[in-house]
């Protein structure tokens, strides 16, 4: 596994994390906890290390706490999740909610979620981080219709990290990733697949022939290394529940990444293919 630096504190993360949205709400079900453990287990033997949750996604912050704490874990996980609710009270006692949620006593990274009263949550973040109880604040959204919105706040406030979506399907914060490594801020890739849809619509369709000497063996591997190979993006966060996934996920993070002109070509191969 290849892995990057966060630029304000230098704390190294894998370039492929693990999103817990949808896939790691299971609720109390043991037969999807057993699956997403052994995905887990695969996740931390390959390498990686971010986690990527929120009070957003049901259950996930309770079921990743819970497995956290029963697995075998090669490394010190780091762990990213958000605060989304109105209010300054109503904040502090969510994320103090995440921390007993994730068994977590510092969280690496807490992001304003969709920028929901981010002004109020700024405030309590930077005293947290004084605190020692956050090492790293940031700011988050998965629409590119709020880019500017998410670029006129870390414009005026010190963050350490953004997160938004960049896929072949959603291709409008590559400049945003690039600014971000001007300013020595971390960018974290969401929906890398476009919400599935870029990945679902190729799916079973052959890959362009030059990948197999790139070292490229899925649309998914395809479409992580278009993301990950921009200038200024840190690491991506595919969700999946699937331990085959992650771990096939993973191998585009390392070999061969395309310049420019690679992804120019890859964005119109994939169309082609759609």
């Amino acid at each position: 596994m290849e892995y990057a630096a966060i630029p304000s504190t230098g704390a190294r993360v894998s370039r492929i994390g693990i999103g817990t949205w949808n896939g790691f709400d299971a609720g109390n079900d043991a037969a999807r906890r057993a699956e997403l453990s052994a995905t887990l287990g695969a996740f931390f033997a390959n390498g990686g290390n971010l986690i990527d949750t929120s009070p957003m996604y049901g259950s996930a912050e309770r079921v990743m706490g819970d497995l956290l704490a029963t697995i075998q874990v090669p490394a010190q996980p780091w762990i990213a999740t958000k605060v989304w609710i109105t209010g300054s009270d109503a904040g502090i006692q969510q994320m103090n909610e995440s921390h007993r949620l994730l068994r977590a006593e510092q969280v690496d990274l807490m992001q304003v979620h969709n920028l929901l009263d981010w002004r109020t949550h700024m405030k309590t973040l930077r005293v947290l981080k004084s605190a020692g109880s956050v090492k790293h604040i940031g700011l988050t959204h998965y629409e590119a219709s709020a880019h500017e919105d998410v670029r006129r706040v870390y414009l005026k406030e010190k963050v350490d990290a953004v997160q938004l979506n960049l896929s072949l399907r959603e291709p409008e914060a590559a400049p945003i990733a690039a600014e971000c490594e001007q300013r020595g801020i971390a960018f974290i890739a969401n929906r890398p697949f476009g919400g599935g849809g870029a990945l679902r619509h190729v799916l079973g369709k052959p890959l362009p022939a030059w990948c197999a000497e790139r070292g490229i063996h899925s649309w998914a591997q395809f479409m992580l290394k278009w993301v990950l190979s921009h200038p200024g993006v840190t690491t991506a966060i595919p969700g999946t529940s699937k331990s085959e996934h992650i771990v096939s996920n993973m191998v585009a993070a390392v070999g061969w990444m395309p310049d420019a002109a690679d992804r120019t070509r890859m964005a119109s191969d994939w169309k082609a293919a759609l």
